[in-house]
């Protein structure tokens, strides 16, 4: 390395009404009652930048509820040499605009260069060098490994060693590199430095720790089935890889030991399962890590066995997240989920019975599906939770993000209402729906508003156990509340 870069990885402040679940969110959307999710694979860029020897600053500005002004300030005062932002689609418009800003503080001595990644990029990466000075444009989920590549070849002043997957600008033309490739040693990634990445900003306010301080890994990038049609990573990550066991283990126990971790939320698409689950569990327990710590992770309905639910509670797994999005079986075959409705309310069970606490994941406004439709899904879906086999849900509008199959469909069907991407925010249905925009919302809330039934608050009440439970629906409550306001009609 010839020169030692300043590099910021940074999440600018956003416009708009509510807190912007900007980082490592698979679904974009804005929050009354701020949530903040640990990004992983950004955190992972800055310690290999670190580790390599270049100057690494962590801003996240939306967590520390920076202005605007202050950002520039801090940007004026920096004098970064690149500066690296996480994008997506409802945001895309406003970090162009912001880039452009940042490239005319030339006067304040600034040469800085730019970069966006993220899911969008990785699906219109032409389109940001188009609409903005951005200088660089990752594309693919290996971006911790792709911007160190940047920085160095930035370093050396030669674009000749770019890895494949990521776009620039050399010479006035727009150039790109082909197609990423998910060739990266996952195991080869040093664990993340929790402390120059302010960790504890995100350790708190998270609707899915009982206990905190939490935080979030990544044991695989992302999904194994990576099928569903309404997804946008698999256009980051169209190929499982996963850690081995072991890896994951060393990970946990230095953040038990090192940062007194007491719960931590697996962020890979879906949890490995089968031989791969069955090693991580007895490390678990062989190592002690079951009595210090709750692990929560992403699972898929028809991927365990009773066996299995009982190995992880053993193990200290608390929260499962399952994807259910529909009661409707002509619309989880469409999604491609692989999943049966009549198996969900079993296999609900047999996690309760075994001590786990499955969340569940609920959309409304598919193109092709009825008003009538959408109710059995609110009657599924409150019934899971009235009688305590669904722990918590969240539910949302589809957004059909660029990249995905879903987005694909739509432009061949002709379902889009707009391509103006700061609409894809959840705020409104941006597909031609059969419902009105008033009835969509008012579907969602009403799965929010099962948290205030009697008899949902009488099964809550007998599962308390402990003080970190009551801390626990005490924020849930403030959540719960937030959410039903954050689909409050216009």
């Amino acid at each position: 390395m010839t020169k030692k870069l300043k590099v910021i990885i940074s999440y600018p402040p956003l416009s708009g009404e509510g807190t912007p679940l900007l980082s490592q969110n698979r679904q974009f959307q804005r929050f009354k009652e701020p949530t903040y999710i640990y990004p992983v694979v950004p955190a992972s860029a800055a310690t290999l930048l670190k580790e390599a020897g270049f100057d690494v600053i962590w801003n996240d500005c939306i967590a520390q509820g920076w202005t605007y002004k202050r950002f520039l300030d801090f940007i004026k005062q920096e004098k970064p040499d690149l500066i690296a932002f996480e994008t997506k689609t409802p945001v895309v418009k406003q970090h162009w605009r912001i880039i452009d800003d940042l490239k005319n503080l030339t006067a304040y001595g600034l040469q800085l260069k730019t970069a966006l990644f993220g899911d969008h990029v990785t699906a219109l990466p032409e389109e940001s060098l188009k609409n903005s000075k951005v200088d660089f444009v990752i594309t693919g989920g290996d971006y911790d490994f792709l911007l160190l590549n940047v920085c160095r070849s930035m370093a050396e002043g030669s674009f000749a060693g770019l890895e494949a997957g990521i776009w620039y600008r050399e010479g006035g033309q727009i150039r790109d590199t082909g197609k990423f490739k998910l060739d990266h040693n996952l195991n080869s990634l040093p664990f993340i430095d929790r402390d120059i990445t302010k960790w504890k900003l995100y350790a708190y306010k998270n609707g899915n720790y009982k206990r905190t301080p939490g935080t979030y890994i990544m044991s695989g990038r992302d999904c194994w089935w990576g099928k569903c049609t309404f997804c946008s990573w698999p256009t980051l990550y169209p190929q499982f890889r996963v850690r081995k066991p072991g890896n994951v283990l060393d990970e946990i126990g230095a953040l038990i030991n090192d940062h007194k971790v007491r719960e931590i939320m697996d962020d890979t698409g879906t949890f490995p399962v089968g031989h791969w689950l069955k090693e991580f569990c007895k490390g678990m327990i062989d190592e002690g890590y079951n009595k210090k710590v709750y692990f929560d992770c992403n699972m898929r309905f028809g991927s365990l066995s009773k066996e299995d639910y009982k190995l992880m509670k053993k193990a200290n797994f608390r929260l499962l997240l399952f994807g259910l999005e529909s009661a409707n079986q002509v619309t989880l075959d469409r999604l491609k989920k692989n999943l049966q409705v009549e198996k969900v309310i079993e296999e609900c069970r047999q996690a309760r019975a075994a001590g786990l606490y499955p969340h569940i994941t609920i959309m409304f406004g598919y193109p092709w599906e009825s008003y009538a439709d959408a109710k059995k899904t609110i009657q599924l879906g409150s019934y899971l939770l009235k009688k305590g086999y669904a722990y918590t849900v969240q539910a949302t509008v589809v957004i059909p993000y660029p990249g995905s199959p879903l987005f694909q469909e739509c432009k061949a069907n002709g379902w889009l209402n707009t391509e103006d991407w700061s609409r894809f925010d959840m705020k409104e249905p941006v597909m031609k729906i059969s419902m009105s925009e008033k009835e969509t919302l008012k579907l969602v809330q009403e799965i929010y508003k099962v948290g205030l039934n009697p008899e949902f608050l009488f099964n809550r009440f007998l599962s308390i156990r402990d003080l970190d439970d009551i801390k626990y629906f005490t924020r849930a409550g403030k959540k719960l509340v937030g959410h039903i306001l954050d689909f409050k009609n216009p």
